[in-house]
């Protein structure tokens, strides 16, 4: 009998003997190499050692991923101590030691120390009385405000280089009306605080706020307790306390400012008498022809509401027409429903 065509030799019968069908073929090649490596597999699991109790795996984590983090409580720990702490250790006398004393606590109690030697801020309704006063009296009277940007631009190459102001507030002065380096908007600024009614003046004590302050009023030659203070919000606290409203009502009321036209719509709806409307100010270079333009209009109160350039516009324009001058800022475009910007 022949084999098939394709059966493997060995398993070809053979003459005379029959074949017996409960005997296992001889494995191939093939086989043999699969049965193999599954033994090899056996014995390498069988290697491996179950995990005690005592020993759970724990998830690992590289050093590269801890360290970040390491470095940023190291750094943040540092800082605070180095910021507060370490000024209290400084400070603190050789011969006792005060039980519980936060940094807190000491420096609330050396602020009130210093309180003598303060130089006073006037509340909302001081302001509202000087302005009423100023009306009333028929006195010019420009109240400005002070800014980070106003105290950049007063600063710029007399406290901080142009590279410092262009890295910190060089994305938001063109919108706020100077472009640095800019002599000429820094003097403006500078003579506004000097012959301004009221300055207002940042509380923050982030650098280039009140720190920046003094060392720019001092690089000017403008002593600091020479000048009338309140807070650089104070035109907000006059809205909210509804000083603007009183002293608005029956006065003839001139708006300045890129938002001129929005703000009259909303403030003839509350019954004020808005006589006129001036903008666009095209920066602090076109103070001269926005005060040439606003000296046109028979008015007894200006809002202005233009950046930077507010300060001189405020100042040269109340001293130009004898009238009520305040540096309204973004308040005008939350009246007038406007985003801030």
């Amino acid at each position: 009998m022949r084999a098939a065509i394709g059966a493997p030799i060995n398993a070809r019968p053979r003459l005379g003997v029959k074949p017996n069908p409960n005997k296992k073929r001889p494995s191939t090649g093939r086989k043999r190499a699969v049965k193999a490596r599954k033994r090899r597999g056996k014995r390498i699991v069988s290697k491996k050692r179950p995990l005690s109790p005592e020993q759970p795996q724990q998830p690992q984590q590289s050093q590269q991923s801890q360290q970040p983090m390491r470095t940023y409580e190291q750094g943040y720990s540092e800082g605070l101590f180095d910021g507060g702490e370490k000024f209290v250790e400084q400070h603190h006398p050789g011969d006792l030691i005060i039980p519980d004393l936060s940094v807190e606590g000491a420096v609330a109690a050396g602020i009130q120390a210093l309180r003598p030697h303060g130089v006073p801020l006037l509340g909302p309704d001081a302001v509202a009385e000087e302005l009423e006063s100023s009306l009333r009296e028929k006195r010019p009277y420009a109240f400005i405000r002070l800014g980070d940007g106003e105290l950049m631009t007063l600063a710029q190459e007399v406290v901080l280089p142009i590279e410092e102001i262009q890295q910190a507030g060089g994305h938001f002065l063109p919108y706020a009306g100077v472009n640095i380096p800019d002599p000429a908007a820094r003097e403006a600024v500078a003579h506004a605080i000097r012959h301004a009614s009221l300055v207002g003046v940042p509380i923050s004590r982030r650098p280039y706020y009140q720190p920046l302050l003094f060392k720019a009023l001092r690089a000017h030659g403008i002593d600091v307790r020479s000048l009338r203070y309140t807070s650089s919000v104070m035109n907000y606290s006059l809205h909210e306390y509804g000083h603007f409203m009183r002293l608005m009502g029956g006065r003839r009321v001139l708006l300045v400012g890129n938002v001129a036209d929005r703000l009259a719509h909303a403030l003839i709806r509350q019954g004020i008498l808005i006589v006129g409307a001036v903008q666009p100010v095209n920066g602090v270079h076109d103070t001269p022809r926005v005060i040439e333009e606003a000296g046109r209009y028979d008015f007894d109160l200006a809002l202005v509401s233009a950046g930077i350039a507010a300060l001189p516009i405020c100042v040269n324009l109340a001293a130009a027409t004898g009238k009520v001058m305040i540096d309204f800022g973004h308040l005008a475009n939350h009246i007038a429903g406007l985003s801030p910007t």
